[in-house]
């Protein structure tokens, strides 16, 4: 029944939050309370913000729990449209994301160029998204019509044009979605308003929302840096340490790298 599946999934997404955060405890993960809003919550309320630090790199089980999570995680999957960056770069950046985020609206304008041009265009980074909707069906349908894009080859297009500002209810309506995806170069958009709500579509976002439940993502935008968990929109500079730490740890203890799901 309905309300039995839902409550079997809020409990099952209960557990995995108390399994991911003994473990990050156990290994000694470094969660920092922030003054910096740096993301959302289904509730509107802005979560403390979490980094890795360089000492706690040094931990050999904390480093076995970042390899663990990013097999679990990281897909390379080959031309991924959801995906920027080389399949075998020594890196991944997973990012779990709602489209009618304020915070990862920001991640998006500020951040995630300077990443782009400092480390996906050198071959270090790979950043892969995932559609992790919390605020309702309006985000649903915007997380549907990137999909539905990208089966166009025009996913980062969209993406970007659905952050450039921040929008919300009426403004992810099917009408404006599709007036964004011409405007992203969405060429057959017969075909995007039928991907859109096609069974492929639900497939693709169940599997991604199914993923953030079993890490225990509860508020967008979460990031996970070859296993490294940042949460929150945090400034560039956190980013950056936390890549050069995973790029460190990849050339001198090299961990089996994920596989297609």
């Amino acid at each position: 029944m309905p309300t039995s599946a839902s409550r079997t999934r809020k409990l099952a997404a209960v557990g995995a939050v108390l399994a991911l955060v003994v473990a990050v405890i156990a290994i000694g993960v470094v969660i920092a309370k922030s003054t910096r809003s740096g993301g959302e919550t289904a509730s509107g309320a802005a979560p403390g913000a979490g980094s890795s630090s360089p000492e706690a790199q040094e931990d050999p089980a904390q480093q076995k729990m970042f390899d663990d999570l990013a097999r679990r995680t990281t897909r390379r999957a080959d031309g991924d449209p959801l995906a920027v960056g080389r399949k075998d770069a020594p890196v991944v950046l997973v990012e779990y994301a709602d489209y009618q985020c304020s915070f990862c609206g920001r991640f998006t304008r500020e951040t995630q160029p300077e990443l782009i041009k400092k480390y996906v265009d050198a071959g270090t980074l790979r950043i892969e998204f995932r559609n992790f909707t919390v605020f309702g069906a309006d985000s649903e349908r915007a997380a549907r019509a990137s999909w539905a894009a990208g089966q166009q080859g025009r996913f980062w297009q969209l993406h970007d044009q659905l952050y450039a500002k921040t929008r919300k209810g009426s403004a992810l309506a099917e009408g404006k979605l599709v007036g964004l995806a011409r405007d992203s170069g969405v060429k057959d958009i017969d075909r995007f308003r039928a991907d859109m709500k096609s069974a492929d579509a639900d497939k693709a976002l169940k599997k991604d929302q199914d993923e953030g439940y079993q890490l225990g993502v509860q508020s967008t935008p979460s990031f996970l840096v070859n296993g490294r968990p940042v949460a929150g929109a945090q400034p560039l500079e956190v980013f950056s340490r936390t890549v050069d730490e995973a790029a460190r740890a990849a050339k001198d203890h090299p961990a089996a790298k994920g596989a297609d799901k």
